[in-house]
């Protein structure tokens, strides 16, 4: 294989991928986020909302359905993503996240604001309504 063909399949698969993170945020599914993507994410949705986790973290198990009931009902119109920290530590470490879960909100590529700790589902809501407003 040809570095011509290889480029062409690069691209073939970072389209895929676009329009994959993109239906799953009209359709309210959380996405996953991860280092080799992140940047694309953040630039092509104007209202995101990223969990970032652990698998040991029990407060973040505790927020997960939070999440993912406020991305059902937030679909189409902010894109929520959940990131695992531990298999991230670059993102974690460009955004300073020390503390999990913690929840980052973006608005245009830029960071907006920040939950730290396990708050319920309707602080959360309230954090949302505020940045992204209808």
């Amino acid at each position: 294989m040809d570095d011509k063909e290889l480029k062409t399949l690069r691209i073939k698969r970072m389209q895929e991928l676009k329009e994959k993170m993109d239906q799953a945020g009209i359709t309210g599914q959380v996405i996953e986020i991860n280092q080799s993507h992140f940047a694309d994410i953040i630039a092509s949705h104007p209202a995101l909302v990223i969990d970032f986790w652990a698998d040991w973290c029990g407060p973040c198990k505790r927020v997960a359905p939070a999440i993912e009931e406020l991305a059902q009902e937030f679909a189409g119109k902010v894109t929520f993503g959940k990131c695992n920290t531990d298999q991230n530590q670059q993102i974690a470490m460009q955004l300073n996240i020390s503390a999990i879960p913690n929840i980052v909100l973006f608005s245009h590529g830029k960071m907006v604001d920040r939950i730290i700790g396990a708050y319920p589902k309707e602080a959360i809501r309230g954090k949302v309504l505020r940045n992204f407003p209808e």
